[in-house]
């Protein structure tokens, strides 16, 4: 039987283009779908990678800009890695004290990049090349190429090699015990200022117990933030208010203060007016006002102090007492002192002063011959007649025991030596570091990554050079002593290599004999004792010299202009200020 069904062999088409196209739709909607979602997920991931390059540019300039104002060591660059980024951070000078810190964090194909300048803030002021205590300077052939200021006597014998290049200057001297004090220890009270109009400047009145010309006082002061500079003067009383008349006025240097009640505070005066007693007078410190850069002040209660009372306000202004009147500020006052002098070796062996316009300034000057004016109440021996003026004033020392407080805590910092530290023959690496023992360096040569605080005596001897790293730059660096400082027998001390570098050797040694020796070739160093007796001879040529006592034989100091203004790369006296912080890129 014959089948005549025919097979239809494209009955499906129809379905498969309906397939075809249900697949085709589908694809266009799924595609539709996850494109969107697959772009945001780029983005939400570029986004988190470029946060993530930012704050670790951010951490590259922090790190650096924290090591610089800590005094750490650092290079020409630094790098920070945090899984598959990095950023890497470059210093620059760029003049002027200033430094470019510019950090570019990558990821991947992703770069920012900050930039922040570091400006220098006013560091300690060594404005002479000489400046003493009460124990004087003599000169026996020494040479100060710049101008000597003393608090004592200026005395010079030996040979006509003797020579002051700039102005000579000698103070009457301060009293050694304070006429007029108050409080002792850590503060009862605390009186802010300066941070409002109303409370922007202290008071406290005063009687001297003795008729004598004022020298200088103390205050127990700290700081916060960066205020600036406050004024303080000594005033008249006008019915237990105070007056308009300013008897002395004097600057105490906000570079003089840290953060805490690290020690007594010195203030000098332009001239020293005779106090009587008997006479109230008022101490007046007149600051600036803002609410996050001021000062505070220590205090005791219980009217501790029965011979004047404190008040807080504007001078001009309103004054307010402070606590019912029960509360005077920490302050101590210096009267009196010997009269300052200047003394030649004798009549035909005259001591130089000025090359061309150069000053003799002091109560009595004898056997002097000055290139230009002698300012004396007496005088005998000189090339010219006094000129009579008022006595010179005492000049407080640049460097504070708040200042020396603040060096010895950055480097206790960075941990302790105990026992006495040699350097080895082939030298070593140093600082921040505190030993508690003597530092000798011998042949060996040191190089000083941070301040160094040594509890015992220091010896630079052999021809070992104690050098600071060349990360200072420009900067100078401290090394502080408990004991004395010795430096002879071919030892220098040097700066970083770079223009205006130096190192002070500060010795604490209140020894009379010497706190503080430098013979030879010493280097290009600041050398401080301010307690005791500093030595200077075998031909020495130092940068600037400051001590109690000072004996100059047969060498020089040699003053630069650049240490009015010298930072010390830590501390309250000489930091690093933020000029700008900016992402470039």
């Amino acid at each position: 039987m014959k089948n005549n069904t025919k097979i239809k062999y494209n009955g499906g088409a129809a379905m498969m283009v309906l397939v075809v196209f249900f697949v085709f739709i589908s694809l266009t909607i799924l595609i539709g779908i996850v494109s969107p979602t697959v772009r945001e997920y780029r983005t939400i991931t570029d986004n988190f990678k470029s946060k993530q390059t930012y704050f670790l540019a951010e951490s590259g300039v922090e790190d650096v800009v924290y090591r610089l104002k800590n005094s750490k060591k650092t290079t020409g660059t630094e790098t920070l890695v945090l899984g598959d980024s990095q950023a890497i951070t470059a210093i620059t000078d760029i003049g002027g004290g200033k430094k470019k810190i510019s950090t570019l964090g990558s990821t991947d194909t992703l770069e920012r990049k900050i930039e922040v300048t570091l400006n220098t803030a006013a560091g300690v002021s060594l404005s002479y090349g000489v400046l003493v205590g009460q124990g004087g300077v003599y000169i026996d052939s020494g040479v100060v190429n710049g101008n000597l200021y003393s608090n004592g006597p200026i005395s010079a014998n030996g040979s006509g090699s003797n020579k002051i290049t700039g102005t000579a200057i000698s103070a009457n001297s301060p009293a050694l015990i304070a006429d007029q004090t108050n409080g002792t220890g850590n503060p009862a009270n605390n009186i802010t200022f300066g941070n409002a109009a109303a409370t922007q400047d202290v008071a406290q009145s005063f009687q001297v117990t003795t008729s004598s010309p004022l020298n200088k006082i103390q205050l127990l002061i700290k700081k916060t933030s960066t205020p600036g500079d406050i004024t303080v003067k000594i005033m008249n009383d006008v019915s237990g208010n105070i007056g308009s008349t300013i008897f002395a006025t004097g600057t105490l240097l906000a570079s003089s203060v840290t953060n805490n009640y690290d020690g007594w505070i010195n203030v000098s005066f332009t001239t020293n007016p005779l106090l009587f007693v008997g006479t109230t007078y008022w101490l007046v410190l007149d600051a600036g006002t803002s609410n996050t850069k001021y000062y505070t002040i220590g205090a005791t209660g219980g009217n501790a102090y029965t011979n004047g009372a404190s008040k807080i306000g504007q001078l001009g202004g309103t004054w307010n007492t402070t606590n019912a009147n029960i509360i005077d500020y920490y302050f101590n006052i210096y009267l009196g002192g010997i009269n300052g002098s200047i003394i030649g070796n004798n009549v035909n062996t005259k001591l130089p002063v000025g090359t061309t316009s150069g000053t003799a300034q002091a109560h009595t000057v004898n056997y002097v011959s000055s290139t230009g004016n002698i300012y004396c109440k007496s005088g005998t021996g000189n090339n010219k007649s006094c000129i009579d003026q008022e006595d010179p004033a005492y000049v407080a020392f640049p460097v504070s025991d708040a200042n020396i407080t603040q060096w010895k805590a950055d480097a206790l910092a960075g941990g302790i030596y105990n026992g006495n530290y040699t350097v080895p023959w082939n030298g070593a690496v140093l600082g921040p570091k505190k030993i508690v023992g003597d530092l000798d360096v011998g042949s060996g040569g040191l190089t000083v990554t941070g301040t160094i605080w040594v509890t015992g005596n220091i010896v630079m001897d052999g021809g070992g050079t104690t050098k600071l790293d060349p990360s200072y730059g420009s900067g100078d660096a401290v090394i502080v002593a408990d004991g004395t400082i010795t430096v002879t027998g071919g030892g220098k001390a040097t700066g970083s290599g770079a223009a205006g570098s130096y190192l002070m050797l500060l010795a604490l040694s209140n020894s009379q004999t010497a706190a503080m020796t430098v013979s030879g070739d010493a280097g290009a160093i600041i050398a401080y004792a301010p307690y005791g007796t500093m030595n200077v001879s075998g031909g020495s040529a130092i940068k600037e010299a400051t001590a109690y006592k000072l004996n100059l034989i047969s060498s020089s100091v040699t003053y630069e202009v650049g240490l009015m203004n010298n930072n010390f790369s830590s501390g309250p006296s000489g930091t690093w200020n933020i000029d700008s912080w900016k992402e470039v890129e």
